[in-house]
Formats: structure tokens, sequence, C-alpha cells
């Protein structure tokens, strides 16, 4: 690896997500200029790196042998399946959910060799088994790789007689039906309710 410790840095930080080269450079910099920060986060990192696994039984990051939800006899009512530890953050911090989770860690993407055992689909099927969950949500990206993924989850435990829901869509608030894409209209006349 050549270029000065400054550039090598950047190109390490400009790998993570929403990180462009610019951002990259002034982390860099800024890193270089605080070494107290820069030691406390090797610390961190490298503590994370060796310490944080996947939950056996979800497949959400932790630090234990089975994560804390997972340990939280009164949440296995339900399951919500989530593409990743970030989007299970997401759910938990609202403080609605009171179910477990888990976490795909991705989409199924058969061209990129992402089938349904990568994403722990058939450790899901079993754990619905075991749990005798009452509800499965999927709680999935509206993309294109998302809903095919819901699809073939939804097949999936057709046979095991527990329902299967999905977060709601359509308009957020504020938004203009005017400035709505067709997808979006789509959820949102199927998803209406009434007034």
């Amino acid at each position: 690896m050549s270029g000065s410790p400054v550039d090598r840095l950047s190109d390490a930080l400009s790998k993570l997500p929403g990180i462009g080269r610019k951002t990259a450079l002034r982390l860099a910099f800024s890193l270089v200029d605080n070494r107290e920060l820069s030691e406390e986060l090797a610390s961190v990192l490298s503590e994370t790196a060796r310490n944080v696994h996947e939950c056996p039984l979800c497949r959400n990051l932790t630090l234990e042998e089975t994560c804390e939800i997972c340990r939280n006899t009164s949440r296995a009512s339900s399951i919500c399946v989530v593409h990743t530890s970030a989007d299970q953050r997401s759910i938990e911090d609202t403080g609605l959910f009171r179910g477990t989770y888990f976490v795909l860690h991705g989409s199924l993407a058969p061209l990129d060799g992402i089938g349904p055992r990568e994403l722990g689909i058939p450790a899901l099927l079993e754990r619905v088994r075991a749990t005798g969950a009452q509800e499965v949500i999927l709680a999935l990206d509206s993309t294109t790789e998302g809903e095919a993924t819901c699809a073939y989850i939804a097949r999936a435990l057709e046979g095991l007689s527990v329902p299967v829901t999905r977060l709601a869509r359509g308009l957020p608030p504020g938004a203009l039906v005017e400035y709505a894409d067709s997808l979006t209209l789509t959820q949102a006349l199927k998803g209406r309710s009434r007034v």
C-alpha cells in the first residue's frame, strides 16, 4: 500500500457508506490533528472487530452469546424481519415494537450469489416454528430486491400458519400527490384506510 498515512487513512474512510472523497480527507486530517480521538477510535474499532458477532437466534450484532432482545422471553410473540442491524435499531428506537427480530443482512440477489441460505431464511423458518410466533412482520426496503425478498419469505412461511404482515406504505406526511412516484401512489391506494 503506497501513499502517505493520511492518504491511506482517507482511502480507508472513503470505503464507508455515505463518505465521499472530500469528507474522508477532512475526517483523516481531523483524526491526525486529534491524537486522543484517534487513539480512542482505534481502541473502539479494535474491540468491536474482536468482540462483536451475530446472535445465533436473530443474526443481530451483539457482544453476548445471544442478544439482549432474544434473551427477553416476554418479547417472543412476533418476529420483525429486517435487512440490516441499522434497520433493527431504527425500529427498536421507536419503542413501539415489543417482539423479536431477524436480520437478513441483505436481500435476495441470485446473480451475486445471495440466496435464501445466505440470508438465513431456513433459520428464520426454524425460529418461527420453535417460538410459535403469532406474527411475522416484514419490515424490508421498498426496492425491487426488497419486494422480491418479501415475496419469497411470505411464500416460504405459507405452510406455517402464521400471519405475515408488512409495514404500511404510501404517501409520507407533507408529501404532494403530484410529485409522488407511481410505486408510492400504488401502495398508498392499496393501503388506504377509512377516515
